[in-house]
């Protein structure tokens, strides 16, 4: 699932696709390449809205875009990003959830690619 989030946020990064959430994006700058953003929320904010917030397409896309490579969230084609982003997640370990096993680990692309920083 999360690697067609990918591929529809870049979607709509390249106006493929519409940009009907808050995400907006921006390049930081030549190195770091385009972000997606979205909006911030005041801290003083319920629990319960901090935990919807936290749990929307649009905050969960953003973090999975800006997660990604830079070569990936620039790539030109649509055909080039899914080649891109394969090969990208074949290098990331899986750890599917067993029936009966509690993992010690999410098996999220954000929390996994959040361990390697």
């Amino acid at each position: 699932r999360e690697r067609y989030t990918i591929i529809h946020v870049w979607k709509m990064y390249r106006r493929l696709a519409p940009r009907n959430t808050t995400i907006s994006f921006h390049r930081e700058d030549e190195r770091l390449g385009v972000k997606a953003t979205y909006p911030s929320l005041d801290h003083s904010a319920q629990d319960s809205v901090m935990t919807l917030r936290d749990a929307s397409f649009s905050m969960r896309a953003a973090q999975l875009f800006n997660r990604m490579p830079r070569q990936i969230r620039q790539c030109a084609t649509i055909d080039t990003l899914k080649v891109e982003l394969g090969n990208f997640l074949a290098t990331i370990p899986d750890y599917p959830p067993v029936k009966g096993y509690s993992s010690p680990r999410d098996n999220s692309l954000v929390a996994l690619l959040h361990e390697g920083t």
